[in-house]
């Protein structure tokens, strides 16, 4: 099972420098809806087979509040993350990229405040303070001066914000999923729903990017790179992660995730020909050091079960 969950970072790892790969080779919006479009197709095959195994599967939500609930997660999880996500590779390097992508769980952390009343401490502050550093040093100086700059820049940003994306999804289906009681939903479920309601809202960008420069066909190195974000990045990765955390708890499979950016920046140097150097190093270190500090924090703040409004 540890292997797995290794496959699963290195998988994790690979999909952004075949996502700046694809993002460099067709429009962005057109590679993220072709991506989701194999996704849903393949999500919904999962189901399938897991129907005839004796599963039982809902194809689809069963009340207005749950499809209410499951557009705003698809708005943030899959339209707003995959715009960001491909846009962002048009103009970062991979490895840099998935250094930045690590502030996710700081992000995570700080919008439980609003989301579900979780204290922020100075201890947290300390952490994500930390954790920009990192970015900084990330961006400010990145080897891979290839890249102008101010693309980098613009690049990096939008990668923080595919992050902060994401944080909120996570936000929105933990909410989902502890109102089991009116739900019912599986964290499979809401995937798998949300996948289905992100494909139709990128709909729209990709008619968008067809109507101002036409319809752009994959070639067939597009048509691996999708098949490999898709289903093995999204798919089964996701499959061989919730596995994982069945079989070896959430806190040891999640200590995998931090193994992905490590792989993300040796799938840029070895696909990309991007370089390496101490300055990723640094703000790697940097970074999940603040990420950890916030997460740890975050435990002690809910194992303390204080109110948001204690000082």
């Amino acid at each position: 099972m540890h292997f797995l969950m290794l496959l699963v970072a290195i998988i994790w790892g690979g999909s952004w420098a075949i996502g700046r790969m694809l993002a460099l080779s067709l429009p962005p919006a057109t590679g993220a809806w072709m991506r989701y479009v194999v996704c849903m197709l393949a999500f919904y095959l999962w189901f399938f087979y897991r129907s005839t195994k004796g599963d039982q599967v809902r194809w689809l939500p069963d009340s207005k509040d749950a499809w209410v609930r499951i557009v705003h997660i698809a708005v943030f999880a899959v339209m707003g993350y995959q715009l960001l996500f491909m846009h962002g590779m048009k103009f970062t390097a991979a490895g840099d990229a998935s250094l930045i992508i690590t502030m996710n769980p700081i992000f995570t952390v700080l919008l439980a405040s609003p989301f579900l009343g979780q204290r922020i401490t100075a201890r947290m502050v300390y952490g994500l303070v930390l954790a920009f550093i990192g970015v900084a040093v990330v961006t400010g100086w990145s080897p891979n001066t290839d890249i102008p700059l101010h693309d980098r820049l613009k690049g990096d940003f939008m990668i923080m914000l595919a992050a902060l994306c994401w944080a909120t999804a996570t936000n929105l289906t933990r909410i989902m999923l502890e109102t089991e009681g009116d739900y019912g939903a599986s964290s499979s479920e809401i995937v798998v729903w949300y996948s289905l309601v992100g494909t139709v809202l990128l709909t729209p960008w990709w008619l968008a990017d067809v109507y101002s420069g036409g319809f752009e066909t994959p070639n067939n190195e597009d048509i691996v790179a999708i098949l490999y974000l898709s289903i093995l990045s999204t798919v089964l990765a996701y499959i061989w992660f919730v596995v994982g955390v069945e079989k070896i708890g959430a806190t040891s499979a999640s200590s995998y995730v931090f193994l992905v950016p490590p792989f993300g920046v040796l799938g840029g140097w070895l696909l990309l020909d991007e370089r390496l150097g101490a300055s990723l190093l640094l703000g790697f270190v940097l970074i999940v050091f603040g990420v950890r500090v916030v997460q740890r924090e975050s435990e002690a703040v809910g194992r303390a079960g204080r109110s948001p409004l204690q000082d």
